[in-house]
C-alpha cells in the first residue's frame, strides 16, 4: 500500500487540462474552474476541433493563461516540450475517440499530443463519445494500450449523448473527474486496474424510519465515503452495484448500477438480493438500529392526542446476517464482507475499544472505524480512522480525502480477494 505523498493534494500543482473536439468540450470549463479556484495553476489545451465548440477566450479567462492549439506557437518557450515536463497532472476532457486514437499511436501532430509525449506525471483521459464508438474495437484497442502505458483511463458513464441517443459513452460529471484526477495527486497508483471482472456490492447512505407521514429516525450521514468506495472500485475494473439510501444530493457515480432504498427493511432486501452474485460487500450504509414499532397514519399533532413516548423496535443486524448467511452457505461467491463502525469514547472505553468489541460481534473481515464529533466522520471531504482486520491486524487510516481513505480499504480488500478471502469466514459472528 502506498503511503501518504509528504506534500498534500490541496498544494498548488501544475496542471494541463485537454480538452478534445466533442459536445461534452463545455463540461471542461467545469473542471478548469475546479483546478484554478483550488489554487493550481492551470494550462488549457484543446485541440482545434474543440474550439469549434468552445472559444479560445472562455479557455483563457477561466485559466487565466494563454491558449494555444499549435506546436508553432510561442516557439521560443517550447511549449510542446516544456508543459509535458513541468506538469504535475494532465486531465484530458472531453476525450474523443480520434484524439485518444492519436494518443495511442504516438502522434504528435497538435500541441496536445505533443504535451501528451513529454508529460511523465500522471495522466487521466475522461473519454466522451457514442457507444459504438466507444465500444469499437479500434477504441477498445487503443483504451487498452494507453492503459498498458500507465496512462489512466476513466470509464464513462451511461446515459443521454448527442440527439435521442443514449448509452455508455457520456462523459462523467465534472466533479467526478476533478476528484478522480484530484486523488492520483495524493496518490499516483489509486486507479490501477486490481478489480477488474470482480463483482463488488456497495452500500451507502443513510436509512430513514418514518414516525407519520412528516416524520423520521434518521442521521447524519451524507453518502460521501460509500460513494467513493463505489466510484473507485468501479473505476478500478469492478462490476459495481451501490445500494444508495439517502445521501448530500451526490450525483450518482459513473460505471455502476444504482439501487435506491430507504428504511433499514429495503436495505436488507437489496442487500440479501444482490449480495449473492457479490464476491465482496462493502457495507458503508449508516443503518438506523431502531425503527417506530408503528406509523401513524396521519401527522402526529401536539396536544392532548400527543404521546408521552414512542415505542421503538429494533431493525435486523444486516452485516452480522450477511456473516452468518456466508457461514450457512447461502453465500457462495463472498469471500470479503467490510463493515463500517462510527464511534465515540465513552466511560465503558475509548473509540477502538468499541471498535475491537463490534468488529467480534458482527464476524466481518474488515471493519473500518471512523471517530465521530464535531467536524469529523459525518458531511464532511476528509476522514481520518482505523481499518480493522479479523486477523488481529490494526492499521491508522491517515487523514486526507475521503478518495484516498476509499483506495486504502479497496486495497485491503483486493489483498483479501487475492488470497481466496479471511480463513475465519466460517465462522460467522459471535453470539
Amino acid at each position: 500500500m502506498s503511503e501518504l505523498l509528504s506534500d498534500s493534494a490541496d498544494r498548488p500543482r501544475r496542471i494541463v487540462v485537454g480538452v478534445g473536439g466533442g459536445i461534452a468540450a463545455y463540461k471542461a470549463c467545469s473542471i478548469i474552474r475546479s483546478f484554478t479556484e483550488s489554487g493550481h495553476h492551470v494550462r488549457v489545451i484543446p485541440t482545434d476541433s474543440a474550439l469549434e465548440f468552445v472559444g479560445r477566450a472562455t479557455f483563457e479567462a477561466l485559466s487565466g493563461n494563454p491558449v494555444q492549439t499549435g506546436v508553432f506557437a510561442d516557439v521560443p518557450q517550447v511549449p510542446h516540450v516544456r508543459l509535458g515536463q513541468e506538469a504535475d497532472l494532465v486531465v484530458i476532457a472531453p476525450a474523443t475517440a480520434d484524439l485518444m486514437a492519436r494518443a495511442a499511436h504516438g502522434r504528435a501532430d497538435d500541441l496536445l499530443t505533443a504535451t501528451l509525449l513529454t508529460a511523465r506525471c500522471p495522466v487521466v483521459f475522461a473519454p466522451a463519445m457514442h457507444t459504438e464508438m466507444w465500444e469499437h474495437p479500434a477504441t477498445v484497442a487503443n483504451v487498452a494500450t494507453l492503459r498498458e502505458r500507465g496512462a489512466c483511463v476513466i470509464e464513462p458513464a451511461s446515459g443521454r449523448l448527442t440527439g435521442k441517443d443514449t448509452g455508455a459513452g457520456r462523459l462523467p460529471e465534472p466533479d467526478e473527474i476533478v476528484g478522480l484526477a484530484t486523488l492520483l495527486l495524493e496518490r499516483p497508483d489509486a486507479l490501477r486496474r486490481d478489480l477488474v471482472g470482480r463483482k463488488i456490492l456497495v452500500s451507502a447512505g443513510g436509512t430513514r424510519e418514518p414516525l407519520d407521514p412528516v416524520r423520521f429516525l434518521g442521521n447524519r450521514s451524507s453518502g460521501k465515503q460509500g460513494y467513493a468506495i463505489a466510484r473507485l472500485a468501479a473505476q478500478r475494473g469492478a462490476e459495481v452495484t451501490l445500494i444508495a439510501g439517502y445521501t448530500a444530493d451526490l450525483a450518482d457515480p459513473a460505471a455502476l448500477e444504482v439501487i435506491r432504498i430507504r428504511t433499514a427493511g429495503e436495505l436488507k432486501e437489496a442487500v440479501d438480493k444482490a449480495a449473492v452474485a457479490a464476491e465482496a460487500v462493502v457495507m458503508a450504509a449508516a443503518v438506523a438500529d431502531f425503527r417506530p414499532s408503528t406509523i401513524a397514519d396521519s401527522k402526529i399533532k401536539k396536544g392532548a392526542d400527543e404521546p408521552d413516548t414512542i415505542p421503538l423496535t429494533r431493525n435486523e443486524d444486516i452485516l452480522a446476517g450477511l456473516v452468518r448467511s456466508r457461514r450457512d452457505g447461502d453465500l457462495p461467491n463472498t469471500s470479503v464482507i467490510v463493515g463500517f463502525a462510527a464511534e465515540t469514547g465513552d466511560a465503558h472505553g475509548d473509540v477502538l475499544t468499541h471498535a475491537r468489541s463490534k468488529l467480534a460481534r458482527k464476524g466481518c473481515d474488515l471493519l473500518v472505524v471512523n471517530a465521530v464529533g464535531e467536524g469529523k466522520a459525518f458531511e464532511v471531504d476528509h476522514n481520518d480512522g482505523w481499518l480493522l482486520g479479523a486477523d488481529g491486524s490494526e492499521t491508522a487510516l491517515e487523514y486526507g480525502s475521503k478518495a484516498l481513505m476509499a483506495s486504502r480499504v479497496l486495497d485491503a480488500l483486493v489483498s483479501l480477494l487475492e488470497r481466496g478471502g479471511a480463513a475465519h469466514a466460517q465462522n460467522g459472528p459471535a453470539s
